[in-house]
């Protein structure tokens, strides 16, 4: 699968910049995580990636097969509207798959109610409904909203092994520096503009990182990173 490649993308909205100028690209089997302050445009980017916002200026090049599981930041279902788990999976279009659902601890809540999931189990649901495409870019934002932290480390293990088996490239959006910068191969910190970009070894020590998060965040962070494949020249895979 050729790159992902985003080229000086821009998004104006009401007269006012929310993105500007980014340029990246995401490898096949890579895993990219963004970061930075709320409001930076993280998750504007991700709807500009999907085709969800317009773009103002720059351009989007997506493989012409390219299959996208999206998991979005939240998902609100109107408390009244009876749906189980299983409905709601089945309305991706695609068969239910007790392999995936046993690896993320669901089959036990298929005849429940979505409203009544906790923050753990809705998270686990959404991803196996990104995953059930198979798709060759798994896209993420904020997978962990709403999980203790327990329950995180054990999602973003989830979404490497889901690299791994399915070879697909995974977008992030994390507020989670502790964790997810271990789970990463290429860190881009966003702040309407991308202000620093590379691995998380490197973006740790970049000042631009340290003035939005902090002394702190830098010694917060956890860097091993384990994986099975190589780069090329420090971000292809």
């Amino acid at each position: 699968m050729p790159n992902i490649e985003i080229k000086q993308l821009g998004v104006k909205q009401q007269g006012r910049w929310i993105l500007k100028d980014i340029s990246l690209t995401i490898a096949p089997g890579e895993i990219v995580t963004l970061v930075g302050p709320n409001g930076c445009g993280k998750t504007t980017l991700v709807r500009a990636l999907l085709g969800l916002m317009p773009i103002s200026t720059g351009s989007i090049s997506l493989p012409d097969d390219l299959s996208i599981g999206y998991m979005p930041q939240a998902c609100h279902i109107d408390p009244t509207l009876p749906i189980t788990v299983q409905r709601f999976l089945s309305l991706s279009g695609m068969p239910i798959d007790a392999a995936l659902n046993k690896k993320l601890r669901i089959q036990r809540l298929l005849k429940q109610p979505m409203q009544v999931l906790s923050g753990g189990e809705l998270q686990r649901v959404l991803m196996a409904r990104a995953l059930m495409r198979k798709p060759k870019l798994l896209v993420l934002d904020e997978p962990v909203q709403g999980v203790d932290v327990t329950g995180q480390a054990k999602l973003y293990d989830l979404i490497t092994q889901a690299r791994d088996e399915l070879g697909c490239s995974v977008l992030m959006v994390s507020h989670d520096l502790h964790i997810v910068m271990a789970k990463t191969d290429k860190v881009i910190c966003l702040n309407q503009h991308i202000c620093c970009s590379g691995t998380p070894e490197a973006v740790q020590k970049d000042p631009a990182y340290i003035n939005l998060f902090g002394t702190a965040a830098e010694k917060l962070a956890v860097y091993t990173h384990d994986h099975d494949h190589d780069h090329d020249g420090g971000e292809h895979v």
